[in-house]
């Protein structure tokens, strides 16, 4: 089981940070900080460049955690947030990846709460520290502190769309 959960968190943690890399540079096939920003603009998001950083930095940092076993819970909750935002602007391409769907995102919360609900694993920073393993109503935190920060972030950023003018 440790070894299990060790793999899934390199994996997941790994291509979290990964994809927050592409929003704020060009590695990793990204299209740099200007890029990251005018995707924020092009899904309907005020902030700009302060946007991309953030999502980016939060990628990155709860990945990096999330792939080390390293403060698992918040980590998990850091990625459940930025998923979120992810899942709500694919939102209404509906859930296939194929028609630019909300799918992967989903995935991404549920095997970080996953994380947080089973813990790191032998094979963790988390171990080695004698954090783990955490209490279970550390996936509550994970769950409302991820979910709803990502909600927040959306209803705080997100412009609405212009309703169209009547004739």
């Amino acid at each position: 089981m440790d070894t299990g959960l060790l793999i899934l968190r390199l994996v997941t943690g790994l291509l979290i940070a990964g994809h927050g890399i592409q929003k704020v540079s060009f590695r990793l096939d990204g299209s740099g900080l200007a890029g990251g920003t005018e995707e924020f603009r092009h899904d309907g998001f005020r902030g700009g460049r302060l946007t991309a950083l953030a999502a980016g930095a939060g990628q990155i940092g709860s990945g990096l955690l999330l792939a080390a076993g390293a403060l698992t819970p918040l980590a998990a909750a850091g990625a459940a947030g930025v998923m979120t935002v992810a899942l709500t602007v694919k939102w209404p391409h509906g859930l296939w990846v194929q028609k630019d769907g909300y799918e992967y995102p989903l995935v991404l919360i549920v095997v970080a709460t996953v994380l947080a609900l089973t813990g790191p694993g032998r094979y963790s920073v988390d171990q080695a520290l004698g954090l783990a393993p955490w209490a279970l109503w550390w996936v509550a935190v994970t769950v409302l502190g991820g979910v709803g920060s990502g909600l927040a972030v959306r209803l705080l950023l997100h412009r609405p769309a212009p309703v169209a003018a009547r004739p």
